[in-house]
């Protein structure tokens, strides 16, 4: 059986990739060709299951698990064309995928609650309807942690990586290089200093992610907010854009990641994957 890949990916904004906005476009087509190819997708080695960890669903104390057969879409944005609130995703749940997600982090000393009822949020099913249209494989979202503590989230992935050797494949849904609405749409992404001090950021926080010793990675993951420039790319007490990547990095396993970047207003959105 094929070991199922991890990738944590940038999402973009609402439903926004899905409305051809020409900012998008980059996330748009790393979403519909990149990512399917890193998955496998219509291949023998296609995963079972893809368990989608999504930035829009934190809970408190502990990890929430979508539990049922079929789950509904939440549509969590706001002033968007009417037809963004009627988009349609069939995939399948799948609850033994997702029991077994809840036993492999209750056997690390982690909170679960499954959930039968919370719809998708746009973190999973506006990146999955780019990813996989057929919408063939079953998904299981899940939440992160309003800590954000980076060493449970870390804990989590690793808890996560005993999936990949059941070809249960995981996601991570977020927008890791940057992610500070309130920065972005003041036009300072295209100010030089700032520039500068975002490429610090992401090239530290990669050489974090890229670690290839898991030990080494972690450590270096559970110091991100001494990295320069963090606080502009995720505001305090609003990480939860970061943390999806946090989970992937550590179900990665030995080995250093792989990464590529999509544009997105002037600045660097980067992808990172474990194969």
């Amino acid at each position: 059986m094929p070991r199922a890949p991890v990738i944590s990916i940038s999402h973009g904004g609402g439903p926004m990739p899905l409305l051809n906005d020409p900012s998008h476009a980059q996330i748009t087509h790393s979403l519909r060709t990149r990512v399917p190819q890193l998955l496998k997708l219509n291949t023998s080695e296609e995963p079972r299951a893809i368990v989608v960890v999504t930035a829009h669903w934190s809970e408190s104390g502990k990890v929430g698990v979508s539990s049922a057969e079929r789950h509904g879409l939440l549509y969590d944005y706001h002033g968007f064309p009417a037809e963004t609130y009627k988009l349609r995703y069939e995939a399948s749940g799948d609850p033994e995928v997702a029991g077994m997600v809840g036993e492999v982090l209750r056997g690390e000393g982690l909170r679960v609650e499954m959930d039968d009822e919370r719809g998708w949020d746009h973190g999973v099913f506006v990146p999955m309807l780019l990813i996989n249209p057929k919408a063939h494989i079953p998904i299981v979202q899940m939440s992160v942690v309003l800590s954000e503590d980076p060493k449970e989230h870390f804990k989590i992935g690793k808890a996560l990586s005993k999936l990949r050797d059941a070809n249960i494949a995981l996601v991570g849904s977020g927008f890791a290089s940057f992610h500070n609405l309130r920065l972005l749409f003041s036009g300072i992404t295209y100010d030089p200093d700032f520039r500068k001090r975002n490429e610090a950021w992401s090239e530290e926080l990669s050489a974090a992610v890229m670690e290839r010793d898991v030990e080494s990675r972690q450590k270096k993951l559970e110091g991100w907010r001494k990295f320069q420039g963090s606080s502009e790319a995720h505001p305090r007490g609003g990480a939860e854009h970061l943390l999806p990547l946090i989970v992937c990095a550590g179900a990665g396993g030995e080995g250093e990641a792989k990464r590529y970047k999509d544009e997105f207003m002037g600045l660097d959105m980067w992808s990172y994957y474990w194969e």
